[in-house]
């Protein structure tokens, strides 16, 4: 009877609501020893329409378009009591593959694990670097901007 009770309380829970645009927030960025590091980044929205299929090549998401990479990164150097962003020559950006919505709600709410292989310029004389990202849905709404703490170069 308890058991009973305990999941139509839980059955009844309201759906989560999200604006129809993608929030972004970062949970944590952990270097590592051997120069490489991890990001994880919470997300939520309200539709559902994050991520992108392989199958996604056509206008606005074609290899040469704007909106090919659906998380784009933006790697910031503290120098001269100013942040500034350096030339790079391969970018920090990323499709992020569709998630799917679990329940009778579209609304997402998950996170996105990127293993990055380098996370700052070797050689800066940059004292910190900090990143800020922000991810698309298909709709091509932005999200707001998440901005890491600065980090230390070693």
């Amino acid at each position: 009877m308890v058991m009973a009770l305990c999941w139509a309380w839980f059955g009844c829970l309201p759906d989560p609501m999200y604006p129809d645009e993608p929030t972004l927030a970062v949970e944590r960025f952990v270097t590592h020893s051997d120069g490489t590091a991890t990001l994880t980044l919470r997300f939520t929205d309200g539709d559902g329409n994050v991520g992108l299929t392989q199958a996604d090549t056509l206008p606005p998401f074609c290899a040469t378009c704007e909106h090919h990479f659906n998380l784009v990164g933006e790697y910031q150097e503290w120098e001269n009591e100013t942040w500034n962003v350096p030339n790079l020559l391969v970018p920090f950006a990323y499709r992020v593959p569709v998630a799917e919505p679990t329940g009778s709600s579209p609304a997402l709410d998950g996170t996105i694990d990127l293993a990055l292989t380098s996370w700052h310029l070797v050689g800066t004389s940059a004292d910190s670097v900090r990143f800020t990202w922000t991810l698309w849905d298909r709709d091509l709404n932005p999200s707001n901007e998440a901005v890491t703490d600065a980090l230390a170069v070693p």
